[in-house]
């Protein structure tokens, strides 16, 4: 690149993907055996961000594109901007725009970093380029600016409710709060209106390099395709069984569905309130741990929310993300799958 533009891609963390030069966050040589919607919603870059340090700059300049928001997007992230973390504190957000070539210049409170730049994700921008800068001068400056550490990884799957829905900016989103908090490197495979169980993610999932992995499904096994007690049973064993094929050791936390009011004691059009799509997918888990299974924990979700915590009765705000955050955070330490406080 030129006039200073630096590659974004080594920049980059939660994308381990890329289809005709854009970050998703499915694997595109499987998307013919995936459903369609958990196609469509891995093509959100959610929990994508930008890592760094810098020497010498004082600002940093990233270029971008995006288009508009489609109204689920709307709902999901209503005031798009880039935000800028260092050591967990937000320091500056910078409103973004549907655009086809812009530049947004991003101010570096003093220190080296790391930084992290939190992405639009609703306007799931394709970034361009990236290079340091001073002040407020246009144009590119002394200084340099490279990728941060590595850190451990973290890999977690699920619905909506892991890719962050309802909380006011992506960085709130239970999966960011709870990789800060525990310094890992996450990597989000929520997907909206999906995250069922489906097979072929889970075969993505154990080939993704990461120290840690998480699975948090089950509400939309009630309502968006209705499941029966024994079939979300048998398709948990079946999506354990598959990572365990490739990744024996690997911690393994799941999170069952969290409180839906509504779902609770209502039985769907494959006869199952929520409550017995728990208990099932609950007892897959529990089945694995008395086999032996010592690389598996079992978080139950029921009582880790109430409903001041729901937005719209499914999803959380800010303080259930927070909250769903720590409770992770604490399961992940107690089975002794991440640093201890």
């Amino acid at each position: 690149m030129h006039d200073g533009w630096l590659d974004p891609d080594p920049f980059l963390r939660g994308a381990p993907w890329r289809y005709e030069g854009r970050v998703v966050r499915a694997d595109p040589e499987d998307r013919l055996r995936l459903p369609l919607d958990t196609w469509e919603r891995a093509q959100i870059p959610a929990g994508v961000r930008l890592e760094f340090t810098v020497d010498g700059a004082t600002a940093l300049e990233v270029r971008y594109a995006a288009g508009e928001p489609g109204p689920a997007e709307e709902l999901r992230d209503p005031a798009p901007a880039f935000e800028l973390r260092r050591s967990g504190a937000a320091l500056v957000r910078i409103p973004a725009r549907p655009c086809a070539d812009a530049t947004v210049r991003v101010p570096l409170p003093g220190g080296a970093g790391p930084f992290t730049l939190h992405l639009p994700e609703s306007l799931s921008p394709r970034l361009l380029g990236v290079r340091p800068a001073a002040g407020r001068t246009a144009g590119p400056a002394t200084g340099t600016v490279a990728p941060a550490p590595p850190r451990p990884r973290w890999a977690v799957y699920g619905d909506s409710i892991t890719e962050g829905w309802f909380a006011s900016r992506p960085s709130l989103a239970w999966t960011a709060v709870a990789a800060r908090t525990l310094g890992l490197d996450h990597t989000n495979l929520g997907y909206a209106g999906a995250g069922r169980g489906e097979l072929a993610c889970a075969e993505q999932l154990a080939a993704l390099p990461a120290e840690v992995l998480t699975l948090a499904f089950g509400t939309n096994c009630w309502s968006a395709v209705p499941h029966s007690s024994d079939l979300l049973r048998e398709t948990t064993r079946l999506f354990l069984a598959l990572i365990r094929e490739h990744r024996p050791d690997t911690p393994l936390l799941v999170v069952s569905p969290v409180l839906r009011p509504e779902a609770e004691d209502r039985p769907n059009d494959a006869g199952a309130t929520l409550s017995e799509l728990r208990d099932s997918l609950e007892s897959a888990v529990n089945e694995r741990v008395a086999a032996g299974d010592k690389h598996l924990a079992l978080l139950p979700g029921a009582p880790l929310l109430g409903q001041d915590h729901l937005v719209d009765g499914v999803h959380p705000n800010d303080a259930g993300h927070a909250r769903l955050a720590a409770a992770v955070v604490t399961a992940l330490r107690n089975a002794g799958f991440a640093p201890p406080v």
